[in-house]
């Protein structure tokens, strides 16, 4: 077997193999050997019909099939040879495919890109420094009372807040369209869950009042044929209801498993939680400032299967988060809605996997329990979760990979020049949030790709 290896681009690899002529003929010749002892044709025994007749018959098709599985075995053969790291499936294209001559075939294929990082050494990270104040938790449990509340029916007009209970059907000119009617639906004023413009003509309405709203549907508006048309709304007010707030005694801190009752324990375990929160965001803070700086320093190519694999991964999470079922055909989103994601998260993948690489970074048995314990109290029975993850060696690989993750962060954080910043409890969750979109979980692939 002949072989020659191209380089077309940094991560595109062409291979040309030659395999003598001998070599297929033989093997094709002994396949149509051994189908003949088989074969029945009118006029002919079992294991009688001529070579000639057979090779007539079934000699393309033996023939297809025994390139088919010698193309796969020497691109292998020639890729372990070639030392070759393939990202995704080749395509694999016989040039000459005759008998009595060599087979001769090309296989194209992107590698994975070879990666020398380059330092982030002058980046300046701002990392929060977040204090959780008496102000915060009481906040907080402001919160879990509305998480909590009941909606009581009152006699009066309709507040912002209030929850109101509706007919209502709509028109284009004067007539109905579809879908813009119900009986009996409740309405949060202010929720923001109507048309803009609906709900806020309803602050003022009493239950039994009737009243026409008049609203203009958004330009992006998902039903094309309402999209910008000014519709109307004929509502019949049938209850208003005003958000009843729980007590803060025993019987409310039992339900967030204070099993006595106890205020004071009940604060704790918030501010307990409340730290913890911040912590994480402030974690993710510093990271995803870190791995957009890896990024930005190390402009690496990233190889077209990868990007598509990590395109139908996040399909898929689309369809699960939006309830399009499991029979949804994720091919029906576009690419391009997720292709400049997916890149990002491939490329931050292949970096984080080269730190870990040459940095040698591990996790020890001791490192992934500790880090499980640590996951399981946020847990009502963390002795549970703590059994369920150690005894399942795929959420432990996940807990690796995150300790992995954070290993390699520090490294690069060492690198960094970090300038803490004061920041609230609340700008620090929303400011993680909003930069955990693009990288989030892009280090997930890191333990594999290492």
């Amino acid at each position: 077997m002949q072989v020659s290896v191209d380089t077309t681009s940094q991560i595109e690899r062409r291979i040309k193999v030659q395999v003598p002529a001998a070599e297929i003929d033989e093997a094709v010749a002994a396949r149509l050997k051994d189908a003949a002892k088989n074969v029945r044709l009118d006029g002919f025994r079992q294991g009688k019909v001529p070579m000639s007749v057979i090779r007539q018959r079934y000699g393309r098709g033996v023939r297809d099939e025994v390139v088919g599985e010698v193309m796969r075995e020497r691109y292998v053969k020639a890729i372990t040879d070639e030392n070759l790291n393939p990202a995704g499936y080749p395509e694999i294209e016989a040039s000459v495919n005759e008998a009595g001559k060599d087979l001769e075939f090309t296989a194209t294929l992107e590698v994975y890109p070879e990666v020398e990082l380059a330092s982030i050494e002058g980046t300046e990270v701002e990392r929060p420094v977040v204090e959780v104040t008496d102000a915060d938790i009481d906040e907080m449990i402001e919160t879990l009372r509305k998480q909590n509340a009941a909606w009581e029916e009152v006699e009066r007009a309709a507040e912002d807040g209030d929850q109101v209970n509706i007919d209502f059907q709509g028109f284009l000119g004067d007539e109905p369209f579809e879908g813009g009617s119900a009986e009996g639906h409740d309405l949060v004023i202010g929720s923001g869950s109507f048309i803009p413009g609906f709900e806020e003509q309803l602050v003022g309405a009493k239950a039994g009042e009737d009243k026409e709203l008049k609203v203009t549907f958004p330009e992006d508006y998902q039903a094309e044929q309402l999209a910008g048309q000014e519709a109307t709304f004929k509502v019949k007010v049938n209850a208003i209801k005003a958000q009843a707030l729980p007590e803060i005694d025993a019987a409310f801190v039992e339900k967030f498993g204070v099993e006595d009752g106890d205020l004071a324990k009940f604060r704790d375990e918030i501010t307990k939680n409340m730290n913890r929160e911040a912590g994480q965001a402030v974690e993710n803070r510093v990271k995803q400032q870190v791995l957009e700086a890896l990024k930005k320093a190390n402009d690496i190519p990233v190889p077209q299967a990868l990007i598509q694999q990590e395109t139908d991964g996040l399909k898929r999470q689309a369809a699960q988060q939006f309830g399009l079922g499991e029979d949804f055909d994720v091919s029906q989103l576009p690419n391009e809605l997720f292709a400049e994601q997916a890149k990002s998260r491939v490329q931050i993948g292949l970096l984080l996997a080269e730190v870990i690489k040459v940095n040698e970074l591990d996790a020890s048995d001791d490192e992934i329990k500790a880090k499980v314990e640590e996951l399981a109290q946020q847990y009502q029975e963390p002795e549970q979760v703590v059994e369920y993850y150690l005894s399942n060696d795929q959420m432990k690989n996940q807990v690796k990979s995150a300790i992995l993750e954070e290993k390699a962060v520090d490294v690069l954080l060492g690198q960094a020049s970090v300038k803490d910043v004061e920041m609230s409890y609340q700008d620090a969750l929303a400011a993680a949030q909003q930069q955990g979109g693009e990288a989030e979980e892009d280090a997930d692939e890191a333990e594999e790709q290492a």
